[in-house]
């Protein structure tokens, strides 16, 4: 364990030309919300005019996806911190979703979003190396990936300064049936992951005070939370399942270390598909439900923008 500590890179080496956590604090900062839009689209529940007439066509699936896409960066970009575009949502079209996914996040980085790639990697050595450097061509900041392979599924996707959210306690609830269980130590699967998170991430803490190395930890786990966040002072948690999937702002409360720092609160389906609006505003309804979605993060840490 020790050697693969000492291959993370430095902080002051990262600090040089980029720090996934420090833009993101930034942002977060900016926008006075710390909160992030997930873009999960699915063809039957678009805008009527962007569905496509052939539902079979991949291309014309992948070009509608992507033109919504692309609208709700447009919607959002003033009022949210950061999308996180769900790699699956893309990808089921083929070589067509793939080139329209590789799209949207070159838009949303253009827009000034942090940007997350939510693929939930898992690989090791040369395999995860190939899957860190894509996720750097495709211009991302953070991806999202399995850390129950340990430090050297991890490891690579620190190079460069870049982000990665490691799965510590998810929002599913058949996740208790693994991350609950008890060790010989006391510790919970999760809490033993948690630990390994704050280990790593130790090397990649930059001027913000937050590591490179962030956490997912799901919203509708409020009583896990807090105990989480003791073990990860230093970590930034991506906080799923606000919203449709029934997380409240006080579930999450205890994800921030500050103000509005420390966490990054996700929600999707109550943002992008809000409800059906009086005109064919599709991207005003949206404005409006990430506009709203903004107040009630800034409610709950104090910020008043």
């Amino acid at each position: 364990m020790t050697s693969t500590h000492a291959a993370v890179p430095s902080a002051t080496h990262q600090q040089a030309s980029f720090h996934a956590a420090d833009h993101l604090v930034a942002r977060v900062a900016k926008v006075d919300a710390a909160t992030c839009v997930g873009l999960d689209p699915v063809l039957d529940r678009l805008p009527a005019s962007l569905r496509p007439a052939d539902a079979s066509d991949d291309a014309a699936c992948a070009s509608a996806i992507e033109a919504f896409s692309v609208g709700v960066i447009d919607a959002v970009q003033e009022s949210c911190a950061a999308v996180k575009i769900q790699a699956a949502c893309y990808e089921r079209y083929g070589a067509a979703g793939d080139a329209a996914m590789a799209r949207v996040l070159a838009h949303a980085r253009a827009s000034g979003l942090a940007v997350v790639y939510d693929a939930k990697r898992g690989d090791i050595g040369i395999s995860a190396e190939h899957y860190a450097h894509g996720a750097r061509a495709f211009g991302a900041h953070w991806t999202t990936i399995n850390a129950y392979l340990g430090a050297d599924g991890i490891v690579p996707f620190l190079a460069g300064g870049q982000g990665a959210f490691a799965l510590v306690r998810t929002s599913n609830p058949s996740g208790d049936a693994l991350q609950t269980l008890p060790l010989a130590d006391g510790r919970t699967i999760a809490e033993a992951v948690a630990d390994l998170v704050s280990k790593l991430g130790e090397a990649t803490v930059g001027a913000s005070g937050f590591s490179s190395l962030g956490a997912v930890v799901g919203a509708t786990k409020r009583a896990e939370i807090a105990s989480l966040r003791a073990r990860m002072p230093r970590t930034i948690f991506l906080v799923p399942g606000y919203g449709a999937q029934g997380g409240t702002a006080d579930d999450v409360r205890a994800a921030f270390t500050r103000g509005n720092q420390g966490a990054l609160i996700t929600a999707s389906r109550s943002v992008i598909y809000p409800s059906a609006p009086a005109s064919d505003d599709w991207r005003g309804a949206i404005r409006a439900a990430a506009t709203q979605f903004a107040r009630e993060i800034r409610a709950i840490t104090g910020a008043t923008a």
